[in-house]
């Protein structure tokens, strides 16, 4: 029997309750926390009513260790799929290890006062989750998460040596609004407004943000202008794969999109930095979420497609190789299936396997810190076919990179 507790109730939470209630056999009671529990009411009915699995709710606050704690141990759960903020990564670690179950999350610890995307913080908790026989398995959604699989992937079956890596991301979608972020708005902005950073010969370097971009063809959907954007997952990539000479990660963006930016930027309202309001504190970026169409609530009439993958270049048998993996996910069928679009869908879908694989696969628990490429990634790429998202690879093809 294994009890699990699911902490957020935005896109991606609704996405791993209705993935977990389609699995009840391996996750046989399952609760859903949020700070709202009407949240988590909302999406009990609809995992009723289209899987008939019933699910427990419960609201909590995420940022108090002690709330966190009590819910924990009123529960009893085997592990915590943390699916909420990233700043509420520590305070959900610290519950876990004081209530002895295990961790896994979709998205590295960030403070909230500063836009700053690094492990150093939850890699300090190694010690502490081995000497307690408890795992914590970091950033396992599709990026980071499943890019990171791939990559690991490619290395045991294709590659002696990987030496240039490029991740491409691609949301082809329409969901028919002026401007709206597909995951939490504060995380998005706060992600694509930094400078850009890529890994090269041993060292980061650092861009202005969007300043590198071109288009890239992505498979069924065509060519689309992608942007060098610093994401996490290149921070443990090249930590565990040291041959690699250059890392980056693309994203596409349109150009409505980056206007709508651009201004929103220029005017302020993309800060952090609190601002006095009628004799109120309040942060411009946490009011522009409040009034920006919630990612949960695009599904519904989302078409198109995304498509993610992982294009390497690097040597087998001393001859140069390359390769491409990816995933395309269709927004109108995760709709479908989870009422979800499928930027949230390709989140949650693999923080369920990694849940999954660390409760019924020995090779996937054990004690400790860990990225999901220190795995080994066949049994995750075999279950990445059977729940919804297939993956496709080509060996040896161009590919539209300089090296």
């Amino acid at each position: 029997m294994s009890k699990v507790i699911i902490i957020g109730a935005g896109g991606v939470g609704t996405v791993v309750a209705h993935k977990c209630a389609m699995n009840n056999s391996v996750f046989t009671d399952i609760m859903l926390a949020s700070r709202t529990k009407s949240k988590c009411d909302k999406i009990a009915t609809d995992i009723k009513e289209m899987h008939d699995v019933e699910i427990s709710t419960a609201g909590v606050d995420a940022d108090n260790v002690p709330d966190l704690v009590a819910l924990i141990k009123s529960f009893g759960p085997k592990m915590v799929i943390n699916v909420a903020l990233p700043y509420q990564d520590l305070t959900i670690m610290d519950a876990c290890l004081e209530t002895g179950v295990h961790y896994i999350d979709t998205a590295n610890y960030e403070p909230k006062d500063v836009a700053k995307f690094e492990y150093s913080w939850q890699w300090a908790y190694q010690e502490r989750f081995k000497e307690a026989g408890l795992m914590a398995l970091l950033g396992c959604g599709f990026d980071p998460g499943v890019t990171q699989v791939f990559t690991a992937y490619a290395n045991k079956h294709y590659f002696d040596e990987m030496h240039y890596l490029d991740i491409i991301d691609c949301n082809a979608g329409d969901h028919g609004k002026a401007f709206a972020t597909n995951f939490n708005p504060e995380i998005n902005i706060r992600e694509i407004t930094q400078p850009g950073r890529y890994w090269e010969n041993g060292e980061w370097k650092e861009i202005e943000a969007l300043s590198i971009h071109k288009p890239i063809d992505y498979p069924n959907i065509g060519e689309k202008e992608s942007y060098v954007l610093y994401h996490e997952e290149l921070e443990s990539l090249v930590k565990n794969f040291p041959t690699l000479k250059r890392a980056r990660f693309w994203m596409t963006f349109g150009q409505a999109y980056i206007t709508h930016l651009q201004v929103l930027e220029n005017i302020g309202m993309t800060s952090i930095a609190p601002i006095n309001f009628q004799g109120q504190q309040i942060v411009p970026l946490e009011f522009l979420k409040a009034v920006l169409p919630p990612p949960e609530s695009l599904g519904e009439n989302y078409t198109g497609q995304t498509s993610i993958g992982c294009q390497i270049k690097g040597i087998k048998d001393g001859k140069d190789r390359t390769y491409y993996i990816w995933n395309n996910s269709d927004h109108a069928l995760a709709y479908k299936e989870v009422r979800s679009q499928a930027v949230s869908y390709t989140t949650g879908v693999p923080a369920m396997i990694g849940a999954m694989l660390m409760l019924t696969n020995e090779d996937w628990m054990k004690p400790g810190v860990y990225n999901c490429e220190e795995l080994n990634p066949d049994p995750f790429m075999e279950k990445l076919n059977i729940h919804g998202l297939p993956w496709n690879e080509k060996v040896d093809i161009e590919l539209p990179h300089t090296y």
